[in-house]
């Protein structure tokens, strides 16, 4: 039996960006442990996935001996459940976990990549970023991106020689689990405290956005574009995430604004994501960074107009003015003329949106991605095999 051992920074990533993945491996025959720092979310991960856990503790700064103490961990971790494959994702967890495979001599090392933190740093930050990522791509057997784009990038930019990236089907890390989000699914209890939540007016236009609530998610753009549009007083405006104020954190300003301006509701992250998308009359998704979006394959599935910047990930879901609408990133002018178009054109949108559904639905199914993921362990597990005969 192979064994596999998958790592992210924080075990929130596991419960939500990998969900099903280890539980599906585990009934193809692979043993599987979970690897992540401490938290309010392993009993659940275990329960939902069924796999043995190891807590290493991580954390998602810059703090070299906590982050040497966590490399011994991992080392010590891997010399002693010898696995056959090490799968990393998150940018610390993957660092470390990439190092200490290679000094355990763990022969299958992947690191999956969601994303580039340094493009939105500048200076020192900058710089030591873009070495973390260097050393964990050298010290990688392969690299999955998980989007075209992102592939394309980390060559482009040398950080990686082309034969080590991969991309797995379309993209993205997981795929979108299309019984979840389809909105005949959806339990009418859920539906009913969503709204409650909320509280929208009669015909007033609910605005979605989805995610962190931080600076580099576009979350000033979309809070400034909303407060001088002409629909501000016939909308609602949904901020389902948390804040970050330690790591990209947004302006005083704009978290004055999100707490105090009437037609701004900010509600803490949920497990019924697909009922806020269910309820909404348009998402909007104004990150200027991105792998491969998974909160657009969501509304996507579920048939919610979707309102996005046109940075590389967002442009390899929504194609502008077929799928969605599509704005110069950080153009808040823009935005704004994108929502008017949005809330006056709502059959337009809906039409945008049934392409989009048709598309999700053929490529992004996440029992297809797992089976296409499990060909890839496969695939490096035999050529392993083959090497040391």
């Amino acid at each position: 039996m192979p064994k596999l051992i998958r790592i992210t920074t924080v075990p929130l990533s596991l419960k939500l960006l990998l969900r099903g993945q280890m539980k599906f491996m585990r009934s193809a025959g692979w043993e599987v442990v979970m690897v992540s720092s401490e938290g309010k979310e392993w009993e659940q991960v275990q329960k939902q996935e069924g796999c043995n856990v190891e807590v290493i503790p991580f954390t998602r700064q810059v703090t070299p001996l906590q982050d040497l103490r966590c490399l011994w961990e991992l080392y010590k971790l891997f010399k002693r459940e010898r696995p056959d494959i090490v799968h990393s994702h998150t940018p610390k967890a993957g660092l470390l976990a990439m190092v200490a495979g290679f000094l355990a001599k763990v022969p299958i090392r992947i690191h999956t990549l969601a994303g580039l933190p340094f493009q939105v740093l500048t200076g020192n930050r900058r710089k030591i970023m873009i070495w973390m990522e260097k050393i964990t791509f050298r010290f990688a057997t392969e690299v999955w991106a998980n989007a075209a784009s992102l592939k394309d990038q980390i060559v482009l930019d040398g950080l990686v020689p082309g034969e080590k990236v991969r991309v797995i089907g379309h993209g993205s890390s997981n795929g979108v689990d299309l019984e979840v989000f389809d909105r005949y699914n959806l339990k009418e209890n859920n539906l009913v405290a969503a709204t409650m939540r909320i509280v929208p007016g009669e015909n007033e236009f609910v605005i979605l956005a989805v995610g962190r609530l931080v600076k580099d998610k576009g979350i000033e753009d979309l809070v400034e574009a909303f407060l001088v549009s002409k629909i501000v007083n016939k909308s609602k405006l949904v901020l389902l995430g948390s804040f970050e104020q330690d790591l990209n954190p947004l302006s005083r300003q704009t978290i004055n604004r999100i707490n105090d301006h009437p037609r701004i509701v900010h509600l803490e992250w949920t497990d019924h994501v697909a009922c806020y998308m269910a309820i909404a009359d348009i998402l909007i998704h104004p990150s200027h960074r991105e792998g491969f979006p998974n909160v657009l394959l969501e509304a996507g599935a579920i048939c919610c107009p979707i309102i996005c910047s046109d940075i590389p990930g967002n442009l390899e879901v929504v194609t502008h003015k077929k799928t969605g609408l599509v704005y110069p990133v950080r153009n808040v002018q823009a935005l704004k003329e994108a929502m008017e178009f949005a809330y006056v054109k709502r059959l337009e949108m809906l039409a945008f949106a049934e392409n989009l559904n048709r598309e999700v639905t053929e490529k992004y199914d996440r029992k297809l991605f797992q089976q296409q993921l499990l060909q890839e362990y496969y695939r490096l597990w035999d050529k392993e095999i083959n090497r040391n005969v």
